[in-house]
């Protein structure tokens, strides 16, 4: 089993490629909808799902789609489970398992994932529907005082019990430890921040037993705060995110597969590349693959663009492989600005002869 797990790790960081979230609880699902007047309705929500899936030429730039348990056993127009279509065209399928996050008691300003109770039936049904790799994500707020010691710790206590669950079922744990853009504090408070969650989560999936080279880490990038006024270049949100992850990361890990947290599409990529390019100022060749696992980082642009309407599929699908494409390119440090010329409202760097293959 423990081959296995490995293969599988190695298998979603291979290629250059990267994850797909596309696992958005129904609340989220239906704001990011009520932002663009798209009707908040299941089917809705499995049109969008069925719309990203199906793009073609997607396999060549994800290796795994994280999918939601109300997308999990959907199924597209013409009949075809979803899952069917992904294993089609080679991309893995994975399984958003956490239920959310409460107010943390004792501590109401922070909060904890909830999902344990009844994880190991749940795994073990999503593993015989055919998902083999699953997600947890646990969040921490940097405020005054917080995250506290106690977020900390049981956060990592949860991760670490879902990872360990998860590889009992045959399934390869991504574990999210996602210390939040939302505020105005410096890169320096949030590389302490994150280096002090990171070094908890491992320590307590040491405990816990949990095969570091059958999991893969899904962290946020070292960035000053959404709202801090000093924002930094690429280049050292590359170094200090690099700086972070080589102080508590072991080298055991396959791969680091950054979550977009917020960040805009292009903004996500360019901090990727710095950290994967080398020369001047850049952090050069690391043990882990360092990639991506982004959500509305790649759907947001196609997002507005579909709208709720059949006749906006093509573009918007377009738009996600514009988007999963420059990823691409950032995971080899090929990256540059120039990919992001506009050449249709679709934004998407293609040829007329491009666009009619893509589509056909």
């Amino acid at each position: 089993m423990s081959g296995d797990l490995e293969a599988m790790a190695q298998n979603l960081v291979a290629g250059a490629k990267g994850l797909l979230a596309i696992d958005e609880s129904i609340g989220t699902c239906n704001r990011r909808f009520g932002r663009f007047g798209i009707p908040q309705t299941s089917e809705m929500r499995r049109s969008w799902r069925e719309t990203l899936i199906t793009t073609p030429g997607l396999s060549e730039f994800i290796s795994g789609a994280i999918l939601f348990d109300e997308t999990i056993e959907q199924k597209a127009s013409n009949g075809t489970r979803f899952l069917e279509i992904l294993a089609g065209v080679g991309i893995a399928a994975g399984i958003k398992v956490d239920t959310g996050t409460v107010p943390l008691a004792g501590h109401p300003d922070e909060k904890i994932t909830e999902g344990l109770d009844g994880l190991r039936q749940r795994l073990e049904r999503y593993s015989m529907l055919g998902a083999s790799f699953a997600k947890w994500r646990a969040v921490f707020a940097i405020d005054h005082g917080t995250p506290s010691a106690a977020s900390v710790a049981a956060n990592s206590n949860a991760l670490a019990r879902y990872a360990a669950l998860c590889q009992e079922a045959g399934m390869v744990p991504v574990v999210e430890p996602e210390v939040l853009m939302r505020g105005t504090h410096s890169i320096q408070e949030c590389e302490e921040a994150t280096e002090t969650v990171l070094r908890s989560v491992f320590v307590a999936l040491q405990l816990h037993g949990v095969q570091l080279e059958g999991m893969i880490l899904k962290p946020n990038m070292v960035v000053p705060g959404a709202d801090s006024p000093n924002q930094v270049a690429a280049e050292l949100v590359a170094q200090a995110t690099v700086r972070c992850l080589r102080r508590v990361v072991p080298a055991a890990v396959p791969g680091v597969l950054f979550l977009s947290g917020g960040q805009p599409g292009p903004i996500a990529t360019a901090r990727l590349n710095a950290m994967n390019s080398t020369g001047p100022d850049r952090p050069g060749p690391q043990p882990w693959a360092l990639g991506f696992s982004f959500g509305r980082a790649i759907q947001q642009p196609a997002l507005a663009i579909w709208g709720g309407a059949s006749s906006e599929r093509g573009d918007a699908q377009l738009s996600v492989l514009h988007r999963a494409r420059c990823n691409t390119a950032a995971r080899q440090g090929l990256y540059e600005p120039a990919m992001e010329n506009h050449q249709t409202p679709a934004i998407h760097p293609y040829s007329a002869a491009e666009r009619t293959a893509l589509l056909a």
